[in-house]
């Protein structure tokens, strides 16, 4: 079924309307102090895989500018600050142990907070009977999230490497067009990789079943807005006093916003899936390891005439998708 502009409209609409209903900027908030404690572990464990394929250097040197053209020069010395001091370095093989596994726990702890916030956002929840297995493979899930982004910026370093080699020989040809034109290469490859980031997290993270096809509508919108809220937000923090105003502690605030906008942004975006995906037809169903969320209100009359809300989960909700609502 195509959806014309109008249909897109109406649930552009809709998509702010729930916003305040899933209390996306408290999860926002509770995903930057999580990013805070996870953020260095993430990155060694990213530089980790990714120096066997590129120099140390090299990787380091590429984080250090992709986080610098997001949040500028200072965090992003903060940041490299923290890698260092969170850096595995092994007195005796049971400490090394022991810090690999606390530095792997850590890292995944931004997408567990994740894949829960969207779950709730898609009206999901797991299975109390599987808490175990579902732990387990919910870190093993994340980890395989936090590799992936290594691989991302292989291939993301790899691209970079053929656009300088080609924009040479661009620059030989169109002098006058070359600057134009390779800005739009890069953005375009930039909005690629993204939205194939936002597709692997709105498919694999949250405990659900949705197609593909939604998906990939719902990372495009989001990478979108990513994008532009990449420079929103690069021009806000350029004119803010924020890091003079907190002073030393500037430098953490900065990566806080920097990661409570970005947030908003992928919380919105899943919520704009969501109401795609039901106007389309096809609800986004549970796993195995989930059902659905149901909200009721109920008014509750005693002796202070209380008004209270109440919060069903109905494992009868567990259902197959229809067959045209599988990929």
């Amino acid at each position: 079924m195509k959806l014309s502009l109008k249909s897109y409209w109406n649930i552009l609409k809709q998509s702010f309307s729930e916003f305040g209903d899933k209390t996306i900027l408290k999860k926002s908030a509770a995903l930057s102090y999580y990013t805070i404690f996870a953020l260095a572990p993430m990155l060694i464990i990213i530089i980790t895989v990714a120096q066997f394929f590129y120099g140390r250097e090299a990787i380091e040197g590429s984080i250090f500018s992709q986080l610098q053209g997001f949040v500028g020069e200072q965090a992003a010395l903060q940041i490299q600050q923290l890698i260092k001091n969170a850096a595995v370095s092994g007195q005796s093989t049971f400490a090394t142990v022991i810090s690999a596994v606390t530095l792997i726990f850590t890292s995944t702890g931004v997408f567990t907070e994740i894949q829960d916030s969207i779950n709730h956002i898609w009206n999901l929840k797991a299975k109390p009977s599987k808490g175990f297995i579902k732990l387990i493979l919910n870190r093993l899930i994340s980890f395989s999230m936090v590799v992936g982004l290594g691989f991302i910026l292989l291939v993301s370093l790899v691209v970079n490497a053929i656009i300088e080699a080609f924009g040479k020989t661009i620059n030989e040809w169109f002098p006058d067009l070359s600057i134009y034109l390779l800005y739009s290469i890069n953005l375009g490859l930039s909005l690629v990789i993204i939205t194939l980031l936002f597709s692997v997290i709105f498919k694999v993270l949250p405990d659900a079943i949705i197609r593909w096809r939604d998906v990939f509508v719902g990372a495009l919108f989001t990478a979108v807005l990513f994008l532009i809220g990449k420079f929103a937000i690069a021009f806000y923090l350029s004119q803010s006093t924020v890091t003079s105003s907190y002073g030393a502690a500037g430098s953490i605030i900065v990566i806080l916003l920097w990661v409570y906008y970005s947030a908003i942004i992928l919380y919105f975006g899943a919520v704009f899936t969501r109401i795609y995906a039901q106007v389309k037809g096809c609800e986004i169903y549970p796993s195995n390891y989930a059902v659905f969320i149901v909200e009721k209100e109920k008014e509750s009359k005693g002796s202070l005439q209380e008004q209270e809300t109440t919060k069903a989960v109905v494992e009868s909700c567990s259902v197959a998708p229809k067959e045209n609502c599988k990929d």
